[in-house]
């Protein structure tokens, strides 16, 4: 399985945003994509990289964008697949390459909970919800996440940080907000 590309789009982004003053308060915005069909209210203005990933040998551009707030990293990662076979495909690999990247042990998993927009009957979806709790340099970490694919398109939609400091409130308020259009 190579999803070993993933985490260097990961680490740049959270670089990038590290160096970007960023606001210790929660400042809740409004986001809609340029790139691809998705809203997300960020806590903070996001900034946005896209780089070529390798999801399982399917080289795909993806594009992530993400907001850090104390620690803790919001962010929608979405690509398009060459047909929906491979989008779906696309979304375990992520889902494996996110819990990887902090050795974690998935606490829940729920398939199936897709954000489609009303009138999208007849788009092909799955989705895959997770909590998940593992450990970066030795510090305990959480990941939520929601991995989603409509068609050719696939989505992250994830909040990771240190597990001691992440507000259930704020994880509820991104995750929620997320609607495909």
């Amino acid at each position: 399985m190579r999803t070993s590309h993933l985490k260097p789009l990961l680490i740049s982004l959270l670089a990038g945003l590290s160096l970007a003053a960023c606001s210790p308060q929660f400042n809740w915005r409004d986001y809609s994509s340029p790139d691809a069909p998705f809203r997300v209210m960020f806590p903070d203005k996001p900034a946005t990289h896209a780089r070529e990933v390798d999801l399982d040998g399917m080289k795909v551009k993806m594009t992530m964008t993400a907001a850090q707030v104390d620690g803790t990293m919001f962010a929608v990662g979405s690509g398009e697949a060459p047909d929906p076979d491979k989008a779906e495909a696309a979304v375990a690999a992520m889902k494996t390459a996110l819990v990887r990247n902090i050795g974690a042990t998935i606490k829940s998993e729920k398939s199936g909970k897709s954000s489609a927009a009303a009138g999208s009957a007849t788009a092909r979806a799955s989705a895959i919800d997770i909590d998940a709790s593992g450990v970066q340099k030795g510090v305990p970490m959480r990941l939520v996440g929601h991995f989603e694919s409509r068609n050719k398109r696939f989505y992250q939609v994830i909040v990771m940080g240190k597990a001691k400091e992440m507000s259930q409130e704020q994880v509820d308020m991104f995750m929620s907000s997320f609607k495909l259009q």
